[in-house]
């Protein structure tokens, strides 16, 4: 048997190692963006699947647009995936179309593809309205990205339905993730409330989770019109918040590459 001086002896080196664990843990909370705990609560929050499609032309770019209309989104929106969103690019340079899937769990991210497959009719129309082989394929290449939605925005939202409305994808990049993690922050504390006020609509806000290029955070913003979208950029820009949040030091340097991508909806789309 252990002697009591052994004993007080052990209890010691046990709590001294908790006292090392606690501090650790302490020292490494302080190095955390002031809201790294609400980012750790994840629940409420859709996972947003954002895929990129290369087509070949025009006429395969509409063939595919119809049977993402027709085929394959009333099957995503029948296992509650919705609303979904489909875009091509302003400036017509290239066939791409970007697809923005919003998921309320990651079961529906990891078995939405295979629920689909199992859908007769779906599989009938693909059939029906592709008519592709590995000669003449429906797409060139499908890229993807998950994103997990912020905190002030977390689902999908509707920003106008007019036939005039135009969006903008854009994507920060930042040099490391604690940066990248204080660049969410700044939109949950200030830069999306601020977005509403203005007319700057929120579409989605997601921080990458998988994706190229990380750390990352991609967000859509809609708008009635481009003459609305200057007007609400302008207001934006302008307003005493936005150049008071950009003059704070703990936001200096969170972002190093800006991508800026200006959208219109197809007609197959939801938002």
């Amino acid at each position: 048997m252990k002697s009591n001086e052994e004993s007080q002896s052990s209890k010691g080196v046990v709590m001294k190692r908790r006292s090392f664990l606690a501090a650790g843990c302490l020292a490494a909370t302080a190095t955390m963006p002031r809201s790294a705990d609400a980012a750790l609560r994840p629940a409420q929050k859709q996972y947003l699947e954002l895929r990129h499609y290369e087509l070949a032309s025009v006429k395969k770019r509409n063939t595919f647009n119809t049977f993402l209309s027709k085929a394959m989104i009333p099957v995503l929106n029948r296992l509650g995936v919705a609303p979904v969103g489909v875009f091509r690019l302003a400036d017509n340079k290239n066939f791409s179309l970007r697809v923005l899937l919003p998921h309320n769990s990651m079961e529906s991210v990891a078995t939405a593809n295979t629920k689909m497959l199992l859908d007769p009719n779906y599989l009938k129309l693909r059939d029906e309205l592709l008519n592709d082989s590995k000669n003449d394929p429906a797409y060139l290449r499908m890229h993807s990205s998950l994103l997990l939605a912020f905190d002030l925005c977390p689902k999908v939202e509707m920003s106008s339905q007019k036939d005039t409305r135009v969006f903008q994808l854009r994507i920060y990049e930042s040099y490391n993730t604690t940066m990248a993690k204080r660049k969410i922050e700044m939109f949950n504390k200030g830069i999306i409330n601020l977005f509403r006020r203005t007319g700057v609509n929120p579409v989605f806000m997601g921080e990458g989770l998988i994706d190229q290029n990380m750390p990352r955070l991609t967000y859509m913003v809609g708008f009635d019109d481009p003459d609305t979208q200057k007007k609400a950029w302008d207001a934006f820009r302008q307003h005493p918040e936005w150049k008071k949040m950009q003059e704070d030091p703990y936001y200096k340097d969170t972002v190093s590459r800006i991508t800026n991508i200006e959208l219109r909806p197809t007609a197959a789309s939801q938002i």
